[in-house]
């Protein structure tokens, strides 16, 4: 298999709003970011992913894009941008950024010109429909954030297509001229010396020919539905992808990353496959829905570690010898990983660990989201007026307001899984505001600041933020970690997961228990064969190997 510095990268996303003001403004910024940065060096980290700091109206923090060549200017300027990009490459880390190019925001100079006429030059730089023959809707797909994904334009009476929100509208990709456009775009930004790219909902770019309804047996077809078959994986993505690679992305020494919501195994193979010259990596989410029921995201559903691993080895086979896997379990739009996956309580401090050791063993790249060096927990906020989600009002209205679901209900699913759980703000001490910001932050600390924050890590050798940076450490020193092959071990328990890393007559023994009460390890081959604990989450080493204690992880070396 090629090496590349992809493979070998750990990264770090940073949610730029939440992570440090220096300004007083209450909003994270690029400033703040840079007083940072020893920090990040600290840890390890290879690459950082910013979330976006284009120019935006903030509908959807910045992933509505009004300028793409310039900055918002809450976070500051592109002096400061230029700034921050020196000082991390300074420090050896590479820079990743957040491309948003399914859409754009309505306060783009191209969407105001789309909008002011049908003979427009650049009405087809959007997807325009006209109405029924009594106005209807061009057709009856619902929007990720809710309501209908058509919007009604009164200067020229025709509707837009917008995948999420209504200020989103979707670029048309299938005009060549907006291809172009954003290609220039892209290359402004690689000239200038961006590493990586982590594209936006880039599988939704391609749109079925004729934009149909989705039928629903048994309802109108005027009901909204999920149209989901005819704008993910769509009949020209491929074509797109490979022609940006060909067109600009292949000049660079780049990583890419594509997200890539509804994307199967096999989806995610053509997308990564080198030999395709498409992308590198996919962000798949299919583990990020063993919480949902059948009603969905906000259905909250119990999820069981035999799920969830069968999810995880699925990818990891499948991804095995084609393609690169992308290892995270938290980001700016999940909920806190050891609040979901971990114990958030008692054990908040030794599940969080077991939940690093799971990623940063498995094959793939690691993703860490800010925070999660430190244990970072959901936020349970009592009023709705503390979240500041579109997702979550949008959702809680079409649900409560106007649909009459309970409000108790509603406000725990929002608990649970609200993108607002990773988005208040980075918790750096124990003073005002977890010295986050001088002024009253945009979205609220969560109370438990006082307790867990970066200045109690940092003063505590047995941390979560020393238990990542060993973890990194270790990658670096150990190929094995990377492109050691994987194999699971122990497919039916119901709490422990185990698995095998071989890299030529090297073995490590991962294992992990995700529960609180103590479980058997029923691998006496295995364990009669290691030779050295190299890395675990526990201060010391179990009297028995055959008994792993609550949410432990071990990872032993085994005799060749």
């Amino acid at each position: 298999m090629k090496r590349t510095f992809w493979k070998e990268a750990v990264v770090y996303q940073i949610y730029p709003r939440s992570f440090q003001d220096s300004n007083g403004d209450g909003i994270g910024d690029l400033q703040g970011i840079i007083s940072r940065l020893d920090y990040l060096q600290k840890l390890g980290v290879d690459v950082v992913w910013l979330s976006p700091v284009y120019k935006s109206p903030n509908d959807d923090n910045g992933y509505d894009i009004s300028d793409y060549e310039d900055i918002m200017d809450e976070f500051g300027t592109l002096k400061d941008w230029e700034q921050l990009l020196t000082g991390l490459h300074d420090r050896g880390i590479k820079l990743m950024m957040d491309l948003v190019i399914n859409h754009s925001s309505d306060e783009h100079q191209w969407f105001v010109e789309s909008r002011s006429s049908k003979d427009n030059p650049y009405r087809d730089y959007y997807i325009w429909r006209p109405g029924g023959p009594n106005g209807e809707r061009p057709n009856n797909w619902s929007s990720i954030f809710s309501g209908p994904a058509w919007e009604l334009d009164e200067t020229t009476g025709e509707y837009y297509l917008h995948l999420f929100s209504r200020k989103q509208p979707d670029l048309n990709w299938d005009n060549p001229k907006l291809r172009e456009e954003l290609y220039k775009m892209i290359t402004f930004w690689l000239d200038k010396g961006v590493d990586g790219l982590r594209m936006d909902v880039i599988n939704l770019i391609s749109k079925a020919e004729g934009l149909p309804s989705f039928q629903i047996e048994g309802e109108a077809p005027e009901e909204l539905a999920w149209g989901g078959d005819y704008f993910m994986n769509g009949p020209r993505v491929h074509e797109f992808l490979h022609e940006m690679n060909q067109k600009v992305l292949s000049g660079y020494d780049i990583m890419t990353v594509g997200e890539t919501p509804g994307a199967s195994v096999e989806d995610a193979v053509l997308y990564t496959d080198e030999d395709r010259e498409e992308l590198q990596m996919v962000f798949q989410f299919e583990h990020m829905d063993v919480d949902s029921g059948p009603g969905g995201k906000w259905d909250v559903a119990p999820w069981t570690l035999t799920k969830l691993r069968d999810i995880l080895h699925k990818w990891q086979i499948g991804q095995a010898d084609k393609g690169w896997n992308s290892l995270y379990l938290n980001n700016h739009d999940q909920p806190r990983m050891v609040s979901r996956f971990g114990d958030d309580g008692k054990y908040r401090i030794i599940s969080a660990k077991m939940l690093a050791t799971l990623l940063h063993t498995l094959k793939g790249t690691p993703y860490i989201y800010q925070g999660e060096e430190i244990g970072m927990t959901n936020v349970k906020f009592t009023t709705l007026e503390d979240y500041k989600d579109i997702e979550i009002l949008n959702m809680y209205r079409e649900n409560v307001t106007e649909g009459g679901a309970d409000h108790e209900t509603i406000l725990n699913a929002i608990h649970v899984k609200g993108r607002d759980n990773a988005r208040t703000p980075m918790q750096w001490d124990a003073s005002a505001n977890a010295g986050f910001s001088e002024g009253e932050p945009w979205l609220k600390v969560n109370p438990i600041y006082k307790e867990i924050n970066v200045e109690q890590a940092l003063a505590d050798s047995d941390s979560i933020f020393y238990y990542y940076q060993e973890l990194i450490a270790l990658r670096k020193k150990n190929p094995i970690m990377v492109y050691g092959e994987y194999k699971l071990l122990l497919p039916d328990h119901e709490n422990l997961y185990a698995y095998t890393r071989t890299l030529d007559d090297e073995q490590w023994l991962i294992l992990l228990n995700f529960n609180e009460a103590p479980q058997t390890v029923d691998l006496s081959a295995e364990l009669s064969t290691v030779t050295d604990l190299i890395i675990g989450n526990y201060p010391d080493e179990s009297p028995t190997r055959e008994i792993l204690r609550p949410y432990e992880a071990r990872v032993y070396r085994l005799q060749s």
